[in-house]
């Protein structure tokens, strides 16, 4: 199993930045991919950004240019810089990590991070 706690959320101005954060434990080895996902009151939960293991990143078109997702393997966290802040971006952000048990591939969540922005 892959645990997760998000960090770093918190209320900013729009036009600034806040960096998230995601500390992994447990199988950290099986994990194939790492994510954050969002989901605004009353709306389903979106992807925002991933990144494997190989590195390459993916993100959501509302974000592109503004947040960077990294991982810092050493310390088996996940970051999320996200700069230039709009109110639209306000939602509890998950982090999500996919991981291989067998043929099998399962996901784990964090338990949220709120992030308020102000117009």
């Amino acid at each position: 199993q892959v645990q997760l706690v998000e960090s770093g959320g918190g209320l900013a101005q729009a036009g600034g930045s806040l960096r998230l954060s995601c500390a992994a434990s447990g199988s950290i080895f099986a994990i194939n991919k790492m994510g954050w996902y969002r989901q605004a009151p009353g709306q389903r939960r979106d992807l925002v950004a991933t990144i494997t293991n190989d590195g390459f990143t993916n993100y959501a078109d509302s974000v592109k240019g503004r947040f960077t997702i990294s991982r810092d393997y050493a310390k088996n966290t996940l970051y999320l810089r996200m700069n230039s802040l709009k109110p639209e971006d306000t939602a509890v952000y998950y982090c999500n990590a996919e991981w291989r048990r067998g043929r099998a591939d399962f996901p784990s969540w964090g338990q949220g991070t709120q992030v308020t922005v102000s117009s």
